[in-house]
């Protein structure tokens, strides 16, 4: 064989070796998620809650809290979001369209519920940690009882709204 056709032959063999190792290793990157952003989705705003489709979970001396069952979703962003509504003793009522990051344990707050069904957005739409005291423990009855488990979503929305109206929290060590 002559000596130019080895070349080009050797040449050819060492260029598709490169091209497979970058391409291997643009395989291995789509699936590390670790060096990946996570990045929110765009958020649409439910329809105003029905009294019919209110799964009461936990209450204080002051407040009684539910969620809106036909609200619940879970985003491809691995947000959960559902319309919650508290109503304190004296007989007020607050509705808010929120979100549940169990990958990070954060809570946001999207809109308001209007008296008309109508909503207003949040001035304060940030992440904000989820913390287990007396005046957001509704949100960490949530995370830790029906959404999440070990940072990650728990199951489906069905799954969770069931979880909420047969009033069968998960039970897990890590939170508890």
């Amino acid at each position: 064989m002559p000596a130019g056709v080895i070349r080009a032959a050797a040449l050819c063999a060492l260029v598709l070796a490169a091209a497979s190792v970058q391409a291997q290793s643009r395989f291995e990157e789509d699936f590390n998620d670790e060096d990946k952003p996570w990045q929110e989705i765009a958020v649409q705003l439910p329809p105003a809650p029905r009294q019919e489709n209110l799964l009461p979970f936990f209450s204080s001396p002051s407040q009684s809290f539910a969620i809106d069952s036909t609200s619940v979703s879970v985003g491809t962003d691995g947000v959960v979001r559902y319309v919650l509504v508290a109503s304190s003793t004296g007989g007020a009522r607050n509705v808010s369209y929120e979100g549940i990051r169990c990958a990070a344990f954060e809570r946001k707050l999207y809109a308001f519920g209007q008296q008309d069904g109508s909503w207003s957005r949040s001035r304060r739409d940030q992440w904000e940690r989820i913390t287990g005291n007396s005046l957001n423990r509704q949100h960490a009855v949530l995370a830790k009882d029906y959404f999440c488990e070990q940072l990650m979503v728990a199951g489906n929305a069905k799954q969770m709204v069931d979880r909420i109206r047969e009033k069968k929290p998960m039970t897990s060590e890590n939170y508890r």
